[in-house]
């Protein structure tokens, strides 16, 4: 019997909001590398809200079309090589390997990673989610000792890392989350100084109230009606980092009707920096934010949550979880 590859596909693109009926399980041919590429066992896929935007159409990636392989990195295990950097056993990251069993791939599309313990980290806080946190705020939100930090999404991937780096740079911190669980997960365990929850009522008003004064860095993960409350709570010369907007990735377009108001007026008046950025900008600074974020993980300043999920038949449920905000922490899909 032949080897095979299980895949899950995209069946059908969505109109409107994310269900499983959009995805198909497969069973593929397993890939044969090429010349100068390599074959991978993907352990790990990593699941990320811009999978779903990645559906809308192009954006920092190619858009994603009917019948392909579902998107997604991954961590993985080279079992074949034909490129003279890579031996079998290596463990590597693959930005393009796919929602599927084993992928082949050009050795230069592949980044070799150190063991760890556990290798998940090399997903969350090493990876991604804990460099987009670091340098979101660092060197994009330049933030100072004792100013006001508020983050939303805040029990999230990201969130959960950005507020904890704000703390560590001698900042108070707010974090915006749904449900009292998630908010007393921020304040009890990753020491943020307070948290809203989005689901309780005003959040313009338990901003107001929480911040005490206003906000000097609003690091933005949602867009919407909270990207909305925080900016009219921002204080003069505040700092807007614009990382992602997950509340408007899983939307019906046809009766999208939100707006955020108070654009231009309030950045005028209030003389505010909106910033948006890709992780990716800044990876020629990459071994120094990796040791800072060892280091804090090391002295158990940073405490890192993930969410692992297993196995691949779960992932289109596991991608409709996130949209929903069902995690805390770093999803990943547990393939082998």
């Amino acid at each position: 019997m032949k080897p095979s590859n299980r895949q899950i596909l995209i069946a059908d693109l969505p109109k409107g909001k994310l269900a499983l009926d959009h995805f198909k399980a497969v069973i593929s041919p397993m890939p044969v590398p090429g010349e100068t590429e390599v074959l991978l066992r993907i352990r790990y896929i990593v699941i990320e809200p811009a999978m779903r935007a990645w559906m809308l159409g192009p954006g920092y990636r190619a858009a994603l079309t009917a019948g392909q392989v579902m998107a997604g990195a991954a961590l993985a295990e080279v079992i074949e090589s034909r490129s003279a950097g890579f031996e079998p056993g290596d463990l590597v990251y693959a930005d393009d390997a796919g929602c599927q069993e084993y992928a082949a791939l050009p050795a230069a599309k592949l980044r070799k990673l150190p063991h760890a313990d556990p290798i998940t980290h090399l997903a969350s806080v090493y990876g991604v989610a804990g460099l987009t946190a670091y340098f979101g705020l660092l060197n994009v939100g330049n933030l100072k000792p004792g100013e006001t930090v508020v983050v939303s999404a805040a029990a999230g991937a990201v969130g959960s890392l950005a507020g904890q780096i704000a703390k560590i740079q001698g900042c108070r911190v707010i974090g915006i989350a749904g449900g009292k669980a998630k908010c007393d997960l921020l304040t009890q365990e990753f020491g943020f100084d307070a948290a809203v929850d989005y689901k309780a009522g005003n959040v313009y008003q338990a901003l107001l109230s929480a911040t005490q004064g206003g906000i000097d860095v609003y690091f933005d993960n949602v867009g919407g009606a909270i990207f909305e409350a925080a900016l009219f709570n921002m204080k003069a010369r505040g700092r807007i980092v614009a990382c992602g907007v997950v509340s408007m990735y899983d939307v019906d377009p046809t009766t999208f009707t939100s707006s955020v108001r108070g654009v231009p007026a309030w950045f005028i008046s209030r003389r505010l920096t909106l910033r948006g950025f890709i992780v990716s900008d800044f990876y020629a600074e990459r071994d120094k934010a990796l040791a800072d974020l060892k280091g804090w993980v090391d002295s158990s300043q940073l405490k890192v949550r993930e969410d692992i999920v297993d196995g691949l038949e779960n992932m289109p449920s596991a991608l409709i979880g996130l949209l929903a905000g069902d995690n805390v922490g770093k999803r990943m899909i547990k393939v082998v």
